[in-house]
């Protein structure tokens, strides 16, 4: 009788391989072959030089767009334990310069949350996160990114990204992924502070906002 787990394995290694392989010369394919406008970045670029550490927040749709542009300068982000996609995403994003912490809400979330923090305590650190991610629901922020800002006293800088020409795919929310020789804009929004006096709900509210009127800037700028 074969071994059920042990070819699950071995198909998972294989995955991991491959994908770990090809996705960073696929992304960088897809994404580097369009012409790429940035607005606003010296939101965060004045916040990291003014000592303080900025979280990086963007909707997990578009999470890509967010990811290519902040390649290669050694900033922070996450991804899940323990899952073959999530191995993936790790690795590809090493290789695009990006150091990742592990974990999930579900595996290792406390101690990769923990890590977190102690990053962004550093002053002139950089953590990129999706607060609805990874499993949603969308458009919906979690606890996280704001209870971050507020003990560590880092900035939340919203973003949003699209370009010019892509292929959509929907599970729990629609994902976007670039196609190539066209155009890319990224958008980042005002930094936003909050402390330990505020409404949670008017927190969350505030930086669900921002981050939808980015979305809707980045999805019309093609069309004007």
């Amino acid at each position: 009788m074969p071994n059920v787990k042990n070819e699950k394995r071995f198909k998972n290694r294989i995955l991991v391989l491959i994908g770990s392989l090809l996705g960073p010369l696929l992304l960088r394919f897809l994404y580097n072959t369009n012409k790429i406008e940035i607005i606003n970045d010296n939101y965060y670029e004045d916040a990291l030089k003014s000592g303080k550490s900025v979280i990086i927040a963007s909707w997990h749709s578009t999470l890509l767009t967010t990811f290519m542009s902040l390649s290669r300068k050694n900033y922070y982000g996450m991804a899940s334990n323990h899952h073959p996609d999530a191995e993936i995403i790790s690795r590809v994003g090493k290789k695009l310069g990006w150091n990742i912490v592990r974990g999930s809400s579900t595996d290792g979330g406390k101690e990769a949350y923990n890590k977190m923090l102690n990053i962004l305590n550093k002053p002139g650190n950089l953590f990129a996160i999706t607060p609805d991610g990874p499993q949603g629901p969308a458009k919906k922020p979690k606890a996280g990114a704001i209870k971050a800002a507020i003990r560590t006293g880092a900035v939340i800088v919203p973003t949003s990204g699209q370009t010019s020409k892509f292929w959509s795919f929907k599970n729990w929310h629609t994902f976007y992924l670039s196609k190539p020789f066209g155009s890319m804009v990224q958008i980042y929004g005002k930094p936003i502070s909050f402390n330990v006096d505020d409404d949670f709900g008017e927190c969350v509210g505030i930086l669900k906002h921002s981050l939808d009127e980015l979305e809707k800037q980045a999805m019309s700028h093609f069309k004007e």
